[in-house]
């Protein structure tokens, strides 16, 4: 039999998205290959702690009816070590290290803040670590919608109408950032502008109620985006998936929420109830799909990613594709859209999970 490789796998999280990454923690170590893999877990705590977890604990990880599973603070530490080949995974107990050993790739599944932004992508660069997913750049603008939609406008990919709401500008002046807003047409959609797994998000058709959207936004990140909203455009959402030949489209699906505000948030994504249809494939003409998934490559392209991203798109009653924006970790749950576009186009979860650790380790850390 030959030798492993050795993953780890890297989960929880500083964000507000601890609770997502867990679920995903838990679906990849159910899924792998135990066979062609070494799993080595490792937790990050709320507080920021990275702590090692064996494989049965990370499937353990569920949603308990309406209760969230998180990192706990109680397992034993675990060091991260640059090594001249790379770098190693070690657990401390008390003074001493102990379980140490080389790390092939890291799989970081991690949304949000402090891992779906480039700050965890530099460590891996830094200590040499092959790792699935976008680099430092493309992580950093692809979670900063304002400069995401910046650099996309530029390529000439049509984003919709904004206003970014910087902390300091906030902070000098409440009324001329509310003037700011009158450029856009109500409704309009305030965000965190850092911020994923729809948290934070609040449907605004009244002026009078900006100023506590803004302030419940910058709960999650201090800089928020407000965004007009399209009324009557259908939701559509395509994977794209690196390969040697070139980034690949997956088919394209297509949201339908039915909750009162018709926001699709965090409990309508994650929590249990019949407030969301989901249709994969779309049923769209030939022509939008096509549109669909070469303009996802192109987002994909423009922002220099590597590895897997998911691209929402708006799509109004001229058939006008916008958008919304660029997912470089999506959800990976078994269920989540991102395997689900897979396993729609052919590509099975092992199989998608496979094909991303294989590409990671193909690519060498540094400058590419």
């Amino acid at each position: 039999m030959t030798e492993r490789q050795r993953v780890a796998l890297v989960f929880g999280g500083a964000s507000s998205e601890h609770a997502v990454s867990c679920l995903t923690a838990a679906s990849v170590a159910s899924a792998i290959d135990q066979e062609k893999y070494e799993v080595v877990g490792v937790g990050i705590t709320p507080s920021g702690r990275w702590v090692r977890f064996d494989h049965d604990a990370m499937t353990s990880l569920a949603l308990d009816g309406k209760n969230l599973p998180a990192v706990g603070e109680d397992a034993p530490d675990a060091v991260l070590l640059k090594s001249s080949g790379g770098a190693q995974i070690a657990t401390r107990a008390d003074r001493a290290l102990d379980e140490l050993g080389e790390i092939d790739v890291a799989f970081a599944l991690l949304h949000g803040p402090f891992g779906e932004d480039g700050t965890i992508q530099g460590l891996f660069e830094m200590n040499g670590i092959p790792y699935v997913g976008s680099g430092v750049l493309a992580s950093a603008v692809g979670m900063d919608k304002n400069y995401m939609k910046l650099v996309l406008s530029a390529a000439g990919v049509s984003v919709g109408p904004f206003v970014t709401i910087p902390p300091r500008e906030w902070a000098k002046d409440r009324n001329a950032c509310l003037e700011s807003v009158n450029a856009l047409t109500f409704p309009v959609f305030v965000k965190p502008c850092r911020g994923g797994s729809s948290l934070g998000i609040t449907k605004v058709a009244d002026p009078a109620d900006l100023p506590k959207a803004i302030e419940f936004a910058q709960k999650y990140d201090p800089k928020v985006i407000i965004e007009q909203g399209l009324v009557d455009a259908r939701e559509l959402e395509c994977g794209v998936l690196e390969t040697p030949d070139g980034p690949r489209a997956s088919v394209v699906a297509e949201i339908r929420v039915h909750s009162n505000d018709g926001v699709y948030d965090f409990a309508t994504k994650y929590l249990p109830g019949d407030q969301v249809d989901i249709d994969v494939p779309a049923e769209l003409p030939q022509d939008v799909t096509e549109r669909v998934q070469a303009l996802s490559i192109k987002v994909f392209d423009t922002l220099g990613c590597e590895g897997l991203a998911r691209v929402d798109f708006f799509l109004t009653g001229e058939n006008h594709l916008v958008c919304n924006e660029i997912n470089t970790m999506p959800g990976f749950t078994a269920t989540s859209m991102y395997p689900q576009l897979w396993s729609a186009s052919g590509v099975n979860y092992p199989e998608l999970i496979d094909t991303l650790i294989q590409q990671a380790i193909g690519r060498r850390p540094g400058l590419r």
